[in-house]
């Protein structure tokens, strides 16, 4: 394993998220020194269950307060942030587009602010979206597609995006940004997300409700793939015409919900398991999906994790971590 993280440090917010706990995990494994920016307690996330949060360090706080985050970064001497951090569910963005707005637009511009006043920081990823593209008549997105988010989640990122870039381009700060899909994988505790829901329903041989009609298509992207592309990118960040630059990270694949929901059900013996279709979804994206050509050619980058078997081993993770008995609708 390269000795790149060895003692490094690492400021990670959003680390008790789905790919917050991945990473902190695998930073950890790679002699890292690690920094959560932790908001809310959260005892069945990973981070805790898997004993990590013993071995860093905890700021309590939340990343739309700039003087917290500011004060972590200059104490902690951070060398390296990834700013994971954000209100990542439509529904909730939907409902709440002003909290949603505070959190992915000015905790992103704290992020950048604290790293410029404080200096030292080598390296910035920023977690965008492939939502910040918006709809778009030509698929699949490219990082040249224009950002134009019209609903309140994709919105946010779109602005967090632009945000970002003007930081590089105004200030030389050494940020990048990544586009990834929808990230499944064991630790996901939001259960109205597809992937969860249906394994869940699956365990509990209950229908699984759709609230969509079942054909929207998504990119789903593993989170342990998804770690292994950040830090691959934060280690080609010393080269100079990395920076600045925006990255799709993509295993390329185009399955609808529905479809999706059907190989879940199949890897799990549960095909019997007929969706409940509500049709009720609104202000979200009919169909979307990543080019990750930049990636390959600039980065060197491959995805490492088919979806079969990404699959199988988030299935395996939710047999032994579920317990409730409660079914569940998912976004799409």
């Amino acid at each position: 394993m390269s000795e790149f993280w060895r003692d490094r440090s690492v400021f990670v917010t959003g680390c008790t998220g789905l790919l917050g706990n991945w990473l902190v995990a695998e930073l950890l494994e790679r002699g890292a020194l690690v920094t959560g920016l932790v908001r809310d307690l959260v005892p069945q996330s990973r981070l805790y269950a898997g004993d990590w949060y013993r071995q860093i360090n905890i700021v309590r706080g939340c990343v739309e307060d700039l003087p917290t985050v500011e004060r972590a970064i200059n104490e902690y001497e951070v060398d390296t942030v990834f700013h994971l951090a954000a209100q990542t569910i439509v529904g909730v963005a939907n409902r709440e587009p002003l909290a949603t707005f505070e959190t992915n637009i000015k905790g992103t511009w704290n992020i950048l602010e604290a790293c410029r006043r404080v200096g030292g920081v080598s390296r910035i990823v920023i977690a965008s979206s492939d939502k910040a593209y918006g709809d778009q008549l030509v698929l699949p997105y490219s990082e040249t597609t224009p950002l134009q988010g019209e609903h309140p989640y994709d919105v946010s990122k779109s602005c967090a995006d632009l945000i970002s870039r003007a930081y590089y381009v105004s200030y030389g700060l050494p940020v990048c940004i990544t586009r990834c899909g929808n990230f499944y994988g064991g630790g996901d505790l939001n259960f109205n997300r597809i992937v969860p829901c249906t394994i869940r329903s699956a365990l509990r041989d209950k229908p699984v409700v759709i609230r969509s009609d079942g054909t929207f298509i998504r990119d789903y992207f593993y989170a342990k793939d998804g770690v292994l592309a950040y830090l691959h990118l934060a280690e080609q960040m010393d080269r100079k015409e990395v920076l600045g630059e925006a990255f799709n990270f993509s295993n390329e694949l185009q399955i609808s919900v529905r479809g999706m929901v059907d190989h879940v059900l199949k890897l799990m013996g549960k095909s019997h398991l007929e969706p409940v279709v509500l049709n009720r979804a609104k202000n979200e994206i009919k169909h979307q999906y990543l080019s990750a050509d930049k990636a390959r050619k600039m980065l060197g980058w491959e995805s490492k994790y088919p979806l079969e078997e990404g699959l199988k081993e988030t299935i395996e993770w939710y047999r032994h971590f579920l317990m409730d008995e409660n079914p569940c609708i998912f976004s799409l």
